[in-house]
């Protein structure tokens, strides 16, 4: 009884439970590929939290109302039908994997929010995952209660966030599919500042990183983030599953679809693209198979242009511009190329920065994203320019200043506030940021790459040539005494000359 009440009533530390997560990963070496960790141990975590939580509810309830039937079925965000517990899953003795996928179906049948979210994941493929696995993760998991008690909503979400980046980290370049560096969503989220009552859309979510981080901008100012309305689309299912549970281990709410955000945009008002405040996103660079759905487009969303077929970045952008309403502000992370090609991208560019959207570019250091070592940068566009920012665009050339890791970088809290100042400021700083007037990027046909205009190289020391010359006097003085002692021994050796 003292170890269960132990396993009841500890707290973890945000460190030990992503300790104890990540140990999970160990059992499943060998038959899973690392791709696929993901699926197995974020299921298993959400369902263990769903069930803690709700087994906390009930007791609570029960001992609050004194009627089992109020406290089984009303207070519960999600509802455990009966024999769907955790516990009841540890009491199974044989086919555990069949037990799992059995349990979380009947979830999701009870709660609809979360089909597609809970039960995608076979427990019981065998080929895949062996019964004596299945029990070990099980056990696993059992360790420590995952209820409110005993951990937070806040640092049990940065635990999955944690495991998400962990899964970026093993998958590789895959791990860029659906994870951005949180410290370059912190920059883009600081700059477009999200204020109460704003909606924001991120129509690539990934795992709904800029959509949470969104929220805690709010919650770390001490605003309300419930007054922030948030929304998302994932065109793949798995990460779509990731970003809904992502959401939910947050204890927060978003809306977010499933579907090709080209091909199928969700948000509609009136059969018209819905407009959001803010837009955020970070779609794959430079993607292919595109043409055809912006050619074939019924929403008007490509008025600029329509991008070429091996590089929908444009495409994207004014995908992105059309969900902003007329206030509205948008930051896209993108390749480098976008701000400099030619062709039908050149003048796709030329038309909206003629239409003064372009506010902010922003140069990233190298190797800060899983599937590239290239840079990258940040665009920030707004249909709303202040009177004092009308025809100019801020450069802020921010590559120089970061932490080198093992195989890659990252931005320092310190080169996240630069920048983010800098943009605030709205000023010159020398080697750094510099504020260009729309003629200037004319002359320079419309090429938006940041070393045009912010002069990133130092100076070259001035060169004393009455010195330089000195110099080369003595070495040639001292190469004539060399050459002289030189051929004194070899005189002595008979190979004088």
């Amino acid at each position: 009884m003292a170890s269960q009440k132990k396993l009841v009533n500890e707290k973890l530390s945000l460190q030990e439970l992503e300790h104890f997560l990540w140990q999970s990963a160990d059992i499943l070496r060998g038959p899973i590929e690392i791709s696929e960790y993901k699926n197995y141990i974020l299921a298993l975590l959400s369902y263990k939290r769903l069930s803690d939580v709700y087994l906390e509810e009930y007791k609570e309830n029960l001992e609050k109302y004194g009627d089992e039937t109020i406290a089984r079925e009303k207070f519960h965000r999600f509802t455990i039908p009966e024999g769907c517990l955790w516990d009841d899953v540890r009491k199974v003795g044989q086919n555990v994997g069949e037990k799992l996928n059995e349990v979380m179906d009947k979830i999701t049948k009870e709660n609809p929010e979360l089909e597609g979210v809970l039960n995608r994941t076979d427990f019981n493929d065998k080929e895949k995952l062996s019964e004596s696995r299945v029990v070990k993760l099980v056990g696993h998991f059992s360790k420590h209660r995952l209820g409110n008690k005993n951990v937070s909503a806040d640092m049990l979400g940065q635990a999955y966030e944690y495991l998400i980046k962990q899964f970026a980290d093993t998958a590789g370049k895959k791990g860029g599919e659906f994870y951005t560096p949180r410290e370059v969503v912190e920059v883009l989220v600081k700059i477009v500042s999200p204020a109460e009552g704003d909606e924001v859309y991120d129509p690539c979510c990934g795992s709904a990183g800029m959509l949470i981080e969104s929220y805690y901008h709010l919650k770390n100012r001490g605003r309300n983030p419930e007054k922030l309305f948030l929304f998302g689309q994932e065109i793949n299912v798995f990460t779509w599953a990731i970003a809904k549970m992502n959401v939910i281990l947050h204890n927060m709410d978003a809306e977010i679809h499933h579907g090709d955000t080209f091909a199928d945009p969700k948000f509609l008002d009136g059969g018209q693209l819905r407009t959001f405040d803010i837009v955020l996103a970070n779609p794959m660079w430079n993607q292919d198979g595109y043409r055809e759905a912006m050619e074939n487009d019924r929403f008007g969303r490509f008025k600029y242009g329509i991008a070429p077929d091996n590089y929908a970045d444009w495409g994207w952008i004014q995908h992105m511009l059309a969900s902003l309403n007329e206030q509205g502000k948008m930051g896209i992370v993108l390749d480098n190329g976008v701000l400099f090609r030619g062709g039908s991208e050149g003048k796709i560019r030329k038309k909206v920065v003629e239409a003064d959207l372009v506010e902010c570019v922003i140069a990233l250091p190298e190797k800060l994203f899983y599937n590239t070592g290239a840079p990258g940068c940040l665009l920030i566009l707004n249909k709303n320019k202040p009177a004092e920012l009308k025809s100019k665009t801020l450069f802020i050339y921010a590559g120089k200043e970061f932490e080198k890791l093992k195989n890659m970088n990252r931005l320092r809290e310190e080169d996240i506030q630069k920048i983010v100042d800098a943009y605030h400021n709205w000023d010159d700083v020398e080697k750094y940021a510099r504020v260009v007037e729309v003629d200037e990027i004319r002359e320079n046909d419309y090429n938006l790459s940041v070393t045009r205009y912010v002069d990133i190289f130092d100076e070259e020391e001035p060169i004393d040539i009455p010195q330089v010359l000195h110099e080369l006097k003595e070495l040639k003085k001292d190469w004539q005494d060399i050459e002289d002692k030189l051929n004194d021994y070899l005189t002595e050796l008979g190979y004088g000359y």
